[in-house]
Parts: structure tokens; C-alpha cells; sequence
């Protein structure tokens, strides 16, 4: 077995693939993810969550098929 690895994924996307490659990292419908984040997003006044959103776009690394080894 090997290791698990986040990635922002290229097939269950909606924006750029941050809570669709959670969901599959996790292995939770990546639907209720983005229900939690609205969720979230609404109780912290949209500002933090979207700050947190643009920063893991860029810190979680795109998944690529070279990455499948």
C-alpha cells in the first residue's frame, strides 16, 4: 500500500480542484466539502475563507499522471 498524496485534482473540479482533491484524498463526496466551505465561508464573513482557498491553490500541488509511478 502506498502512500497517500494531496493533490487538487484535474477531473472534480468546480474552481481550481482544492476541495475535489480533498474529497478524494479523504475519500468524502467532494460535494459535502463545498457545502462545509460555504458554510464556513458564511460564518467567518466570506473574507478568511477565501484568503485560505487562493492560499492552497497555490500550496497544494496539481495532480498529473507522471505523479502515478
Amino acid at each position: 500500500m502506498g502512500m497517500k498524496y494531496l493533490y487538487r485534482s484535474d477531473t472534480n473540479k468546480v474552481l481550481a480542484g482544492v476541495l475535489g482533491g480533498l474529497g478524494e484524498y479523504f475519500n468524502i463526496d467532494p460535494v459535502v466539502l463545498r457545502l462545509a466551505f460555504v458554510f464556513l465561508l458564511l460564518a467567518t464573513a466570506v473574507i478568511p475563507g477565501v484568503i485560505a482557498y487562493i492560499a492552497a491553490v497555490f500550496i497544494v500541488p496539481r495532480h498529473s499522471d507522471e505523479d502515478e509511478i
